[in-house]
């Protein structure tokens, strides 16, 4: 060792004596019961152990350990020093599994562990070194890991698979596949280290790699593990493999309960509800269920909406004794989809420790079905119990707050997001999602100035918070600044736009009346962005020819299309159009177009009707009218929702659907309505 290098030693084994130290300050003595009687308190386990026997202070670091007591640990650990106790190559490893439970920084504690068995002497044993790699590993030190793996003077099969879990879990697949070439001139892989790339293939989607893990099990006898098979068939079913998912089912000798519930769940991913009801029956006759099982088959039902299969699972969950937090969240989640909510709460009562998970599926389910008052008193029940919901159950709940337009609660949710979520830049770019949803939801709640000051605070704006600034400026008639911010975008960012950012543009210019900026942004489409126009431009364009009066040029477009497909929506857009500038010969032609398309759209008899009244034709009005009637076809209710309080009430929110008399002051609404009307 140089002068220098002891110098350092040196100075991290004080460093570590005061780091040990600090902790050793906070340990207190506990009683602990072990091999060498019951003892009283700590000092008396050091009155005890008066000979200096590396084997006893080992085991006695180890019982703390294995109590979970890693700051007591480290006590006995400063103890041992103290009293000048040779180390052997047990106690190191244990030192670093002590630290790593008595503080979070166990990786800068595991370092200092390092330059200590440096400094006497262990830095080459391969059982230290084996440990110490798995230290640097797990605290993402894998710079660390791969200098500490090359100058092993000895490594074995733990050493190998060690350092590739660690490359695997830093996503270096390739270099991982270096290291797994080169560990098989030295020696044999087996099951744990094969099972770790073929993971590490599932993560990285690297299907080349997988298949030539495939082959050399194959090659080398190695399939007869049915840890490998599963392994291998979770691998195919990441890669959505049908083909070789069924083909090495169906090959394997030995299925356990794992093999079966990895194929339910691929099937159940693919919501193919015929195959996952076949193999859950067929898995019966096999093995017994678990959780997992019915946690797959439950979730596959709920997507369908089978509300009797899943009752019947339900039950046989009863049946068995399976009641875990995750099947009983499945369960909610299943009851929610299919309508049934007192079901859902009555579940969600019951699961004793409710996770995010569980939170977030009760709070989606009220919205689900349109219950968004109780979505957000689950919210504040959640604030009364002291639980931090996570992104996606505050996602969820801005997401209630946009459908209800409420503001003020929409706000207080952004304030609560700030202070407990995101109180950083760096946070603002992780949850960069949840920062659009309150974008959207200060938009669709009309508050267009609050969304532009969050949208110029966001310290990174990817294309969707573009788009959504831009059509938030559309859809309040504003295309004026929503060209502009365009304009701004594609000057001082490196963002590209998209088909949908151009479709919020069209948008934005067909409602402020901007036809020549519309026009224009349409040629360019194609020939400036590289996109291609789709049918939602096209109907854009109509439209916003159409509003402002020009129907033959929006007819011409509609006929001239590219791609010759107009569905019911661009014709649609004709029809109101025609219906506004009163030109009903359009008008005529537009609606059989569109009603040949789609004879149960109601929307578009009341256009047609509305058309022939306004000509005067009141008895071609009434045989429209008649018609739908005939047709029992209706028209779903309209309805408002006022954020407030009306008089001296607690109620804050307030919902109102058209012809509805159901309200408790329904009399004195409809006298301010008639008052409010006679002053127009």
């Amino acid at each position: 060792m140089t002068i220098t290098r002891s110098i350092l030693a040196s100075l991290a084994l004080q460093q570590f004596s005061r780091h040990f130290s600090s902790i050793a300050r906070h340990a207190q003595p506990k009683l602990l019961s072990s091999n060498f009687g019951c003892l009283q308190n700590a000092d008396s386990l050091f009155d005890a152990l008066v000979q200096p026997d590396t084997l006893k202070w080992n085991a006695m670091i180890k019982a703390h350990i294995d109590l979970g007591l890693g700051s007591q640990a480290l006590f006995v650990y400063r103890k041992m020093r103290q009293a000048g106790v040779h180390h052997d190559s047990f106690t190191f490893p244990m030192v670093n599994k002590a630290a790593s439970l008595a503080v979070e920084s166990d990786v800068i504690v595991g370092a200092m562990v390092h330059c200590v068995a440096y400094k006497v002497g262990f830095v080459s044993d391969l059982y230290f070194c084996n440990t110490m790699m798995e230290v640097y590993a797990k605290g993402g030190l894998v710079i660390n890991a791969s200098k500490l793996f090359d100058e092993m003077p000895l490594r074995d099969l733990v050493s190998w698979t060690s350092m590739i879990t660690a490359s695997i879990s830093e996503g270096k697949l390739s270099y991982a596949f270096e290291l797994f070439n080169e560990m098989m001139a030295e020696v044999a892989p087996n099951s744990v280290t094969l099972i770790v790339m073929l993971q590490g293939c599932s993560t990285g989607t690297n299907w080349s790699a997988g298949r030539q893990l495939h082959g050399y099990l194959v090659k080398n006898g190695l399939l007869a593990d049915v840890s490998l098979q599963n392994c291998l068939l979770r691998f195919y079913s990441k890669m959505d493999h049908v083909l070789m998912v069924e083909n090495l089912f169906s090959e394997m000798n030995q299925r356990d309960v794992v093999t079966w519930n990895t194929l339910i769940s691929f099937y159940s991913l693919k919501e193919n509800i015929g195959k996952v009801a076949s193999f859950f029956n067929k898995m019966q006759l096999e093995v017994a269920v678990s959780s997992e099982t019915l946690t797959s088959v439950i979730t596959a039902l709920g997507k369908a909406w089978y509300l009797t299969e899943g009752k019947k699972l339900h039950s046989l969950a009863i049946k068995l004794g399976l009641k875990d937090n995750v099947l009983m969240t499945s369960l909610l989640d299943f009851y929610a989809k299919c309508g049934k909510l007192e079901s859902a709460a009555a579940l969600f009562t019951e699961i004793s420790h409710k996770s995010s998970i569980t939170w977030n599926a009760m709070m989606s389910g009220f919205i689900q079905n349109e219950f968004f008052q109780q979505a957000i008193d689950i919210f504040r029940e959640m604030q009364a119990e002291g639980i931090q919901p996570g992104a996606e159950t505050l996602g969820t709940l801005v997401d209630a707050c946009a459908r209800l337009t409420a503001f003020h609660l929409g706000k207080e949710i952004h304030g609560y997001i700030i202070k407990n979520l995101i109180p950083n830049s760096a946070a603002q770019e992780h949850h960069l999602s949840l920062i659009s949803q309150i974008l959207n939801m200060y938009i669709k709640c009309g508050s267009i100035s609050s969304a532009r000051q969050l949208f110029d605070r966001m310290p990174t704006k990817d294309i969707v918070a573009w788009t959504s600034m831009i059509d938030g400026y559309g859809v309040h008639g504003r295309g004026i600044e929503a060209l502009n911010l365009f304009d701004r975008m594609l000057e001082e960012t490196s963002v590209t736009p998209n088909s949908i950012t151009i479709l919020s543009l069209l948008s934005s210019c067909s409602h402020s009346g901007l036809v020549r900026e519309g026009c224009k942004l349409f040629v360019a489409l194609k020939h400036e962005y590289g996109i291609q126009p789709s049918l939602d431009h096209y109907t854009c364009l109509v439209d916003l020819l159409g509003r402002s009066g020009n129907l033959k040029e929006a007819m011409s477009m509609i006929l001239k299309m590219e791609f010759g497909c107009a569905d019911g929506r661009i014709w649609g857009a004709l029809l109101a159009a025609a219906r506004t500038h009163g030109d009903r010969r359009v008008a005529e032609y537009a609606a059989g177009k569109v009603l040949e398309m789609e004879p149960d759209g109601v929307g578009y008899y009341t256009l047609l009707s509305n058309v022939r009244a306004g000509g005067g034709e009141w008895i071609e009005a009434e045989e429209v009218r008649r018609g739908v009637r005939e047709k029992m076809l209706r028209k779903e209710p309209g309805w408002s929702f006022l954020e407030g309080r009306i008089g001296m009430e607690n109620e804050n929110h307030h919902r109102f659907v058209s012809g509805d008399r159901s309200h408790v002051r329904i009399e004195e609404i409809c006298e301010v309505l008639r008052h409010l009307s006679c002053q127009v």
